[in-house]
């Protein structure tokens, strides 16, 4: 049995190609892509009944694995099996207990690498859903009923860790090859009306960009100040023309 299978939802075979599929661990891990999915959510729980490996990573389409990408992940899992038997998740870029970023990530929407690197995996409350990996035996799934294509990162941990499993983010780096946006629309606020709802006795809750809070003050302070910093944020992106090639090795991540 392959051990690990990447599980992608996408809408624009021109961006899968740009960048997933340019990933060289795809030589060796299969690839299943879900298309036209209502959610995330859904997407993701179809591909997880599509396949068999004991690992899933669930990937962004505009996402890119280095070289050497796969042996990195599998020395950061060895290090949770011996550290930590009950872990559940494991992510590329999280929210730690302490609220800080940890990755280190490549974004293009923010034009630099964001997260700090720990030395060994650290517990988080949340995830960029960027990319996201999970073990098949934790038994956990997506919730089909989460709308759209937002916070479902928070969501898995959350549900993670009342079911009493761990999660974690560590020194696995990747490329987000994701283009700039200068501001979330009502399908954001709604995902963020459903947190708020379905883990009302667990609030607040960290996302990488919010405090899902019971008044919801933090959502609207938040969006308000994205609109403000729009102009300066424009500025910083870099697009997503580069090859991902290029943007690994301007990382230093041409070979990890």
């Amino acid at each position: 049995m392959t051990r690990f299978h990447i599980i992608c939802a996408s809408h624009s075979d021109a961006i899968l190609d740009a960048n997933l599929c340019r990933s060289p661990c795809l030589a060796s891990i299969p690839l299943h892509v879900e298309r036209d999915a209502p959610s995330a959510s859904i997407a993701y729980n179809r591909g997880l009944d599509a396949t068999t490996a004991p690992i899933l990573i669930f990937a962004h389409h505009d996402v890119y694995l280095p070289p050497g990408w796969d042996r990195m992940l599998t020395e950061r899992l060895a290090e949770l099996d011996v550290t930590d038997r009950n872990w559940a998740l494991f992510g590329t870029f999280g929210v730690g207990l302490d609220h800080s970023h940890i990755g280190p990530v490549w974004s293009s929407s923010l034009g630099q690498i964001v997260g700090r690197v720990p030395l060994k995996p650290a517990p988080v409350q949340a995830f960029d859903e960027l990319l996201i990996v999970m073990r098949r035996d934790a038994g956990i799934r997506w919730d089909d009923q989460l709308p759209g294509w937002h916070m479902y990162g928070t969501d898995i941990v959350t549900t993670a860790r009342a079911m009493g499993r761990t999660a974690y983010a560590g020194a696995l780096p990747a490329i987000h090859n994701d283009r700039y946006h200068d501001a979330l629309g009502d399908d954001y606020r709604a995902c963020y009306r459903f947190m708020q709802r379905k883990w009302a006795s667990q609030l607040p809750l960290r996302t990488p960009i919010t405090k899902i809070s019971r008044s919801g003050l933090h959502l609207w302070r938040d969006l308000r100040a994205a609109k403000k910093s729009a102009p300066f944020r424009a500025g910083m992106a870099v697009g997503t023309d580069k090859p991902v090639e290029t943007l690994a090795d301007r990382c230093g991540w041409a070979s990890l």
